[in-house]
């Protein structure tokens, strides 16, 4: 791996690490910084297939009060980083580094969690100290320590990035091929099951009366071999657009509380 590669795959995950608190880029889901790592490692397929593989886990995170969800910039960045070193030690396939990364993923994230709780304990006299700042009227003190607090995020994961990055991709694929085949397949089962897992959790989260019936719609065409993936996009996007038309409709007809755009429209007919 150049040392260009390594300055482009450090930078993307500090850019990650700081979007785990700020939201608005959203570099640190799983998609975006696989992607992108994949994009500067010269894996960019590969980076694409692990991104939309850890994104279907990722779904099902969210910090709701005090519980914090695990680290997905760190397991975003670190599986990268493993699999592009075991594609660059070229004794694997890419799906066997794929696999083995999504497996690792979750472990990974769990180990943000620890890397969190320090940057946000450091936080705190950086929060006493904006408050002195803020009180003496000194604003640029206040930005000075906001720019210092969401950059201490990125370097929470541009230091485990970088440091993975000079690990020899020799060692990488060696221990991927010392793995026995029960291993190697129960990894990835257990990285396709980790997925189906998170997609469970944001069904759990969204089921209600009116959506089910567009859930077992998508399996439906989905079973029809000539629908492509970007064919069945359009399709949701079109009966959602239908559907939110078709809301819009029933509330403007004066029939909005009953949270059944259809049953509205058709007792207005009645």
């Amino acid at each position: 791996m150049s040392i260009l590669t390594i300055v482009l795959i450090v930078f993307v995950a500090f850019l990650a690490g700081m979007e785990g608190i700020l939201d608005e880029f959203q570099f640190h889901q799983p998609l975006v910084a696989c992607t992108l790592i994949g994009l500067v490692s010269g894996h960019l397929p590969e980076g694409i297939i692990l991104g939309g593989s850890l994104q279907m886990i990722a779904l099902g995170w969210a910090n709701v009060g005090a519980a914090v969800a695990p680290d997905a910039a760190l397991a975003s960045v670190a599986s990268s980083i493993i699999m592009v070193l075991a594609l660059d030690g070229g004794s694997t396939n890419s799906t066997d580094a794929i696999n083995t990364a999504i497996a690792l993923a979750v472990p990974l994230s769990v180990a943000g969690l620890f890397l969190t709780m320090i940057c946000r304990t450091l936080a705190i006299p950086i929060v006493h100290a904006m408050d002195s700042a803020a009180e003496a009227g000194n604003f640029a003190a206040i930005d000075l320590w906001q720019i210092i607090a969401i950059a201490m995020q990125g370097v929470r994961i541009a230091i485990p990035a970088a440091v993975l990055c000079f690990v020899p991709a020799e060692i990488v694929t060696n221990a991927l091929n010392m793995m026995p085949a029960w291993l190697s397949g129960g990894m990835a089962v257990g990285g396709g099951m980790i997925a189906a897992v998170g997609y469970a959790m944001v069904i759990n989260m969204m089921a209600t009366t009116e959506t089910w019936p567009f859930f077992a719609l998508g399996f439906v065409l989905a079973a029809i071999g000539e629908l492509t993936l970007i064919a069945l996009g359009v399709i949701g996007v079109a009966l959602a657009l239908i559907y939110l038309g078709l809301k819009d409709l029933a509330q403007n007809s004066g029939g909005g509380g009953t949270g059944d755009p259809l049953g509205a429209i058709l007792d207005d007919y009645e």
